[in-house]
């Protein structure tokens, strides 16, 4: 289920699954990522935006760095709820995550992550972020 918060987010509801826990029977630290992944892709799209059409616009958006927050554990068969939102464009694109417990709102993870445009063509990476990333966002350029 994915659900709009504002204008540059996106949340969705996930059910812990057997197979991302670890041997203490909660979520695998590594397993986090995917959850950061599942929300970003739909925040994505929810700017039309996704992937494919990151490859179409000729710039692909490496993921440069991510900072993880654990704050308590998620646990098998628990809904939680993972959230993105844009906080920078112009020059890269930076992303904070809220992870929390479905039902109490409790906070189990934060998270940062910061992608930079690359040319599909030249393979260079772009030191402002290109138009069609203002465009989807229904911003103008500083």
């Amino acid at each position: 289920m994915t659900k709009p918060v504002h204008k540059w987010s996106a949340e969705i509801e996930l059910q812990v699954q057997f197979f991302d826990l670890d041997p203490m029977n909660v979520v695998w630290h590594g397993n986090y990522v995917k959850y950061l992944e599942q929300a970003r892709c739909a925040l994505l799209e929810s700017i039309g935006y996704n992937y494919p059409d990151m490859k179409a616009s000729g710039y692909m958006w490496p993921i440069i760095d991510m900072h993880l927050r654990y704050i308590g554990p998620a646990s098998f068969g628990q809904t939680i709820r993972a959230r993105a939102a844009i906080v920078e464009w112009e020059n890269r694109l930076k992303i904070d995550y809220l992870i929390t417990d479905a039902h109490t709102g409790k906070r189990l993870t934060r998270a940062t992550t910061t992608q930079v445009a690359v040319s599909i063509d030249t393979g260079e990476m772009c030191f402002v972020s290109p138009p069609v990333l203002f465009e989807k966002l229904g911003v103008k350029p500083s």
